[in-house]
Order: C-alpha cells, then structure tokens, then sequence
C-alpha cells in the first residue's frame, strides 16, 4: 500500500474532523467537573451529587467478551505498525503496556512532536489476524481506545494544572477494494469516536465502532488485497499522553465475529520458510 497517499488522505481527514467534533479541552472539563441539573434540587441532593461526584473511582479496563478479541494478551503485536511520516504525526514506539492486570498495545509517544495538531495514529494489519480469505466477510471493526496523562499540563476551568490525558477523539479509515479514478484503492472515512478523562490519569474504554457502510457497492475490503489494514488516529491531544489499544474484534455482515486465526496463518509461514530452505540447499 502506498502510506504517503493513505496517510495524506488521513490527516486532511483527522485536521478537520478535530475541529468539528472534538471541540475545547475546557468545554469537555465543564461537562466533567461541572454537570448541570435540570428542575430544582433541595441542599441535601445537591449535596449528595457533590460527593457522589468527589467519590468517584478510578476506571477500570474493559475485559473483553468476545472469543475472538484480539486482547494482546499474548504480548503480540506483530500486526500493528506506527505510522508516523508526515509533520503532523506522532513519534515514538509500539510496545504491549500492562494496566491494573491487563495487556493492550501501547503507542509510547515520545513527545518530539507539538501538541498543537498531533495525531497518534496506528495501522492494523488485518490479513495477518483473520487471513486474506476472510477480508471480504468484514463489515465491522470494533475495539477499545484509552489514553493516560505523563505530566500535569492539563488546566482545568479553575485554572489548576492537573494529570488527565482530558479528550479522547479519533477516527479512521481504511483503503477498499473500489478503485479510484487512478487505478488505486479508494480511502474510506470511518465513525469518529470520543470520550474523556478530567480525574485521573489513565482513562476508561472510548469505544470505536467502524463499518463498512457501502459495503454492497464494493467500499469494502476484498480477499484480492495484498495489504488490507486501517488506520486508528487519535487527535486534539490535551497533555503530554500516550494511545492504548485493545479488544479489537472483527464482524461479519450477520454479526457474527471472525475467528482470529493469526497463529495458524504464522506456523503457515514459518512452515514454507522451511520449506523454501531446505529446497534451495
């Protein structure tokens, strides 16, 4: 696949969606630290939401509830690359983090980058976990997002710098099967995602949901596809912050997930090295 082309086509995408969707750090911390009420409320339930508020717990992980997640707790991830060659992307390293018992990839962000504009971007392989043959069965990805905090450079509407990674946006989009006008594959957009963290350091599940919405008109992937992946980028980075990911599953047109086959389709490829070399001695 051509990442110059793919990648230039992302971030056009990813610089105007932060604009539209994302919105102010500080309009997400007023929605966190200061939730409005509707009707009237007595001093002992304003009080009551007031503690409820300051009692809060720290997230947790979402454990997945599909066999067929890939939940990196194998400490895999040798389908996953960072993409980083253009001015606005992120720099640094892919590496499986370990949160509260619980392994997911990790986009190490070096911070060499400006905040102002960054986005942390990810590609999955997705030949290298279901198999090419299953490429055209997919119509579905979900996974979940979280982010953490590495310095207390988030101001919140009190104007105290606090350690909260703050909003959490992204999207994605892929290469299909439909070609363009030059012979190439076509880019597809996918579903935006957001949440937040305005209390700790290290976020609950944002959950991402990308579809193939014009699957019927060959917008899809395709078991032709040499080199099927997408792309999940974050963007409107509020603090010093690195990118997880985990639970990624992939679903076909009836719902229904796809096997992860990723370790029958390495032992098929170790299998033919071998093969291959001992035919050329």
């Amino acid at each position: 696949m051509d990442y110059k082309h793919l990648i230039a086509s992302a971030l056009a995408f990813s610089l105007a969606a932060c604009t539209y969707s994302c919105g102010s750090g500080d309009s997400s911390s007023a929605q966190s630290k200061e939730p409005t009420s509707t009707g009237t409320l007595d001093t002992t339930e304003q009080n009551t939401e007031e503690t409820t508020e300051n009692l809060r717990t720290p997230p947790v992980p979402t454990e997945a509830d599909d066999p067929n997640a890939v939940t990196f707790d194998d400490g895999d991830f040798s389908f996953a690359k960072l993409i980083s060659d253009d001015t606005k992307s992120a720099s640094g390293e892919l590496m499986i983090a370990e949160v509260q018992g619980n392994k997911m990839l990790c986009f190490k962000d070096d911070m060499k980058v400006p905040q102002e504009g960054k986005v942390q971007k990810i590609a999955i392989q997705a030949a290298q976990l279901i198999g090419q043959e299953n490429l055209g069965k997919v119509r579905k990805i979900c996974f979940d997002v979280y982010a953490d905090a590495t310095a207390p450079n988030y101001e919140n509407l009190a104007g105290e710098h606090v350690q909260v990674p703050g909003t959490i946006c992204g999207g994605g989009g892929t290469v299909v099967a439909l070609k363009d006008k030059d012979g190439k594959g076509k880019w597809c957009d996918f579903a935006e995602f957001q949440g937040g963290e305005y209390d700790f350091d290290f976020s609950g599940a944002v959950h991402g949901e990308f579809k193939f919405l014009l699957a019927d008109s060959g917008e899809c992937w395709d078991d032709t596809m040499d080199d099927a992946n997408f792309l999940i980028m974050r963007w409107g980075v509020e603090n010093d912050s690195n990118l997880y990911i985990d639970n990624i599953v992939f679903y076909d047109e009836e719902g229904k997930s796809i096997p992860i086959i990723k370790d029958e389709i390495a032992a098929a490829a170790a299998t033919a090295e071998t093969t291959t070399e001992t035919t050329s001695e």
